[in-house]
């Protein structure tokens, strides 16, 4: 019992996480109907950039922990979201009249650009960090295995779902949110209508950007270690985590990366850990057999 709802927690954290990538694969895919497949390696140049941000304000002398994540929050998602911004002007908007497959190679192209590039300039090694949020809550013992909620997962949970609740009232009761909603309905229509599409799709990579920082922040402190092929693992698993939650929804990416995570964590604790990935896409096709559209996800109406 103790050993099965310590992996429930960690599955929970670890879901956040893909969650909190797989919002930002949902938002572009809900505006221009096409997956963000840089969006994996946004997320790890976002720990990178929040590991370099920890050690130069480290440097600077300033000791005060709050002061130096919120500092290093706002540095990298400003940063990735820069990076969010260059990915649509050099990979999406020249292609966005072309036939489909063309983003989607210039998008995979743009993944391996960063891939090399953060490998040549950071080098190949894994960079470890030191604990910064230590501690947490013990829940209870049995039997010697002792259960505990660190207040890193608990700074994970809240802020997925506060991010969650966010960006849901963006998405459906400002402007900007209208602008999306009509860009998803018909790109062509909104234009005519007077509203700046591509404005709109710039907003929404940047917006899915900051957001995969954020994520790759929290992943740097949670685990203490990152090298520059996360983005790859993390972005895959993200992108299974759209589909199965129903790609287009904002509280299905984030259901679709808890299941993901709590299947992971669960297959690696009492089968072969070497086949929990198999174990999440044998989920997926299951349910993508029976629910097409995903969990939430919605039917998608064919224009004629």
């Amino acid at each position: 019992m103790a050993y099965a709802l310590q992996q429930l927690i960690n599955g929970v954290t670890l879901g956040m996480i893909y969650g909190l990538i797989a919002v930002g694969y949902t938002m572009v895919y809900g505006i221009i109907g096409m997956i963000n497949f840089a969006h994996g390696d946004v997320f790890m140049v976002g720990a990178f950039l929040s590991l370099i941000a920890l050690l130069g304000l480290s440097a600077l002398g300033i000791t005060s922990v709050p002061l130096a994540l919120a500092l290093t929050l706002i540095f990298a998602a400003a940063i990735a979201a820069l990076y969010g911004w260059t990915v649509e002007r050099v990979a999406y908007r020249p292609l966005r009249g072309s036939f489909r497959l063309a983003p989607l190679i210039s998008a995979i192209g743009m993944s391996i650009t960063l891939q090399n590039f953060v490998q040549v300039s950071q080098g190949a090694r894994v960079k470890p960090i030191e604990p910064v949020i230590p501690g947490g809550i013990q829940i209870m013992n049995q039997g010697g295995f002792t259960v505990q909620l660190s207040w890193m997962q608990i700074a994970i949970v809240v802020i997925t779902l506060v991010i969650l609740g966010i960006f849901t009232w963006l998405v459906t009761r400002t402007p900007l949110g209208r602008t999306m909603r009509a860009c998803e309905q018909d790109l062509k229509m909104a234009s005519l209508l007077g509203i700046d599409t591509d404005r709109t799709i710039s907003l929404t990579f940047v917006i899915g950007a900051a957001l995969a920082a954020v994520a790759g922040f929290l992943f740097l402190l949670y685990y203490g270690v990152i090298d520059f092929y996360i983005g790859f693992i993390a972005g895959i698993k993200a992108f299974t985590a759209a589909v199965l939650g129903g790609i287009g929804s904002l509280p299905g990416a984030v259901l679709g990366g808890l299941l993901i995570g709590l299947i992971e964590v669960f297959w690696s604790a009492y089968f072969s850990v070497e086949y929990k990935d198999v174990a999440a896409f044998s989920i997926l096709i299951v349910v993508l057999i029976f629910l097409p559209t995903g969990i939430l996800g919605r039917a998608e109406v064919e224009k004629v």
